[in-house]
């Protein structure tokens, strides 16, 4: 068995990894690559949408906090399915979900009804969940010292689908008015398209299952110990969350709650400030674009950083990032399309940071028999975050403007995330090198067991 990670975020050094995780990772990667354009439909038309449709800048943040809660919902839903039945059936019936949510989108645009869009938006937020939850079927089957890579591969491969969704909003726009629909609903059009297209692709092509073979690994691995004399009366590991790892659960999930608060309500109003300010929808469409390709491109680097020099370190940094990005926003003139791009590129960088030290965080204290109910909660949180960011910024944004919604964020970061470190972490284990927890605190080991 390979050495826990301790409490300081470092993470040991373990076995190769399952032969498995190549061909799994690549599933992954191309899934998420045809579901991309689906996650940045909401995101770039969803504020225009509403102001369009309610009349109203001040409820322009309604259509974020409607997916972010659908995503609650098919965090919780997709993460019991999975736990269930496996990561392929769970994800699959996700993916099947934001294509039927981003239908009823379009239907709601032709009819101009508000409450079938509310609707629609709530269902599509369950495939936007999906694409988040996609990250951890890419860290079951890595051994530790890889997992924070192994999240980061899964992300980086959204930037395709992210990139090329905002940059296409003028060609779906062209195609759903020579279809006789609204302009605004052609990004939508494509949102169903991916979607459809990565739930056949993940179910025919995701196997094994990476989250059951994790299991059969780890039931392998106790059936070994118990067959030893001499460990047979020793508690299993992964019986219980020890409070190291407990402290290490929270302090992932701490970080990345903050950053999707900051990410989610200074991007939703960039293109109604931009559009306040003369550009074009493609041109907020390409800064979000940018701001997307960031957080996704990105993520590699924030992986390698996570894995060797230490989760916390890696927060830290996107903590820092995020507030310089809140400031160059807040600092930036609304005519500027470049400064906007700088603001929203650091956006996306301390982002990546802080959701990819995070995941790794919370997957390195959980088992995996409970690993996948337990990372749909997890992911409420971060929906529920994001409906907070996205409900607040249209507030907000209306009530001071958007320098005073980006200095806001800026400073939310900047205090709340070294004050929850403080408090989950240690002051003997913040900092230092990496240690293995005691004998008395066992933590959960679910790489493949050494023979």
């Amino acid at each position: 068995m390979t050495s826990p990670t301790s409490a300081n975020g470092h993470v040991p050094t373990g076995p190769t990894e399952h032969p498995a995780q190549r061909r799994i990772l690549t599933v992954l990667v191309i899934s998420q690559i045809l579901s991309g354009a689906g996650l940045a439909a909401g995101i770039t038309i969803g504020a225009l949408l509403a102001e369009e449709m309610f009349g109203s800048t001040g409820l322009a943040g309604i259509p974020s906090a409607l997916f972010t809660a659908g995503a609650a919902v098919g965090a919780v839903a997709v993460g019991r399915a999975c736990q269930r039945w496996g990561r392929r059936p769970g994800l699959t019936v996700g993916y099947v979900a934001g294509t039927i949510g981003s239908l009823g989108v379009v239907l709601a645009t032709a009819l101009d009804s508000i409450l079938l869009l509310c609707v629609g938006l709530l269902v599509y937020g369950i495939g936007t969940a999906t694409i988040m939850l996609v990250r951890y079927a890419g860290a079951d089957l890595a051994s530790p010292e890889r997992r924070a890579r192994a999240v980061s591969t899964v992300l980086f491969a959204l930037a395709a689908g992210t990139i090329a969704g905002p940059n296409l909003v003028g060609v779906t726009g062209d195609l759903a008015d020579d279809w006789g629909l609204p302009r605004l609903s052609g990004p939508f059009l494509l949102a169903a398209l991916a979607f459809g297209s990565a739930a056949v692709f993940v179910w025919i092509f995701l196997r094994p299952d990476p989250l059951l073979v994790s299991r059969a690994l780890a039931a392998e691995a106790e059936a070994e110990r118990l067959a030893d004399p001499a460990e047979a009366d020793v508690p299993a590991p992964g019986a219980t969350i020890s409070s190291a790892e407990r402290r290490i659960l929270i302090t992932g999930v701490t970080v990345m709650v903050l950053s999707q608060i900051v990410m989610i309500a200074i991007m939703t109003m960039t293109p109604i400030h931009m559009s306040d300010h003369g550009h074009s929808t493609q041109s907020a469409g390409m800064v979000i674009g940018l701001h997307l390709g960031a957080m996704y491109l990105s993520s590699p680097i924030s992986g390698i950083l996570a894995d060797r020099i230490g989760r916390p370190f890696t927060a830290a940094l996107g903590t820092v990032t995020m507030f310089a990005a809140a400031l160059v926003a807040a600092l930036a003139p609304g005519h500027s399309m470049v400064a906007m791009s700088v603001a929203l590129i650091l956006l996306g960088l301390g982002w990546s940071m802080g959701f990819v030290s995070g995941t790794a965080l919370v997957t390195d204290a959980l088992p995996p028999a409970t690993r996948a109910a337990t990372q749909g909660t997890v992911d409420v949180g971060l929906a529920v975050a994001a409906a907070t960011g996205g409900m607040a910024s249209g507030l907000v944004f209306a009530g001071g403007g958007y320098d005073l919604l980006a200095l806001s964020g800026g400073f939310l970061i900047l205090v709340l995330a070294p004050l929850a470190a403080l408090l989950t972490l240690p002051a003997s284990k913040a900092s230092g090198p990496a240690e293995a927890p005691s004998a008395a605190e066992p933590a959960h080991d679910d790489s493949v067991p050494s023979r």
